[in-house]
């Protein structure tokens, strides 16, 4: 017997990306997500998703997604905690090229 691992992608979901959010949030019952979206796929299938701006996730009822939505939750925090750290230093360098300018 072979066993296969999954794989598993987090990722921004795109423009090209609404006809596979449709389908999540028509099999769950659920609105599309708004805003910016993460993207939970196994082994290249859309299988939940997670609205960045108001936490609201859609997932497929027929797929395990509890851990996915866990993931895509992790990725978004640290994301946003990743931008936090980096606003400052940006904020300093336009700071400079505005005393340059």
């Amino acid at each position: 017997m072979t066993h296969t691992t999954p794989t598993i992608s987090i990722r921004a979901a795109t423009h090209g990306d609404g006809p596979a959010l449709a389908r999540l949030a028509a099999l769950d019952s659920a609105p599309v997500p708004f805003g910016p979206v993460l993207l939970a796929e196994v082994d290249g299938r859309p299988r939940a998703a997670l609205s960045v701006r108001d936490d609201r996730v859609i997932g497929d009822p027929f797929a395990r997604t509890t851990d996915l939505v866990e993931l895509l939750r992790v990725h978004a925090r640290a994301t946003a905690d990743r931008a936090q750290r980096l606003a400052p230093r940006e904020q300093r360098g336009l700071g400079r090229l505005r005393l340059a300018a």
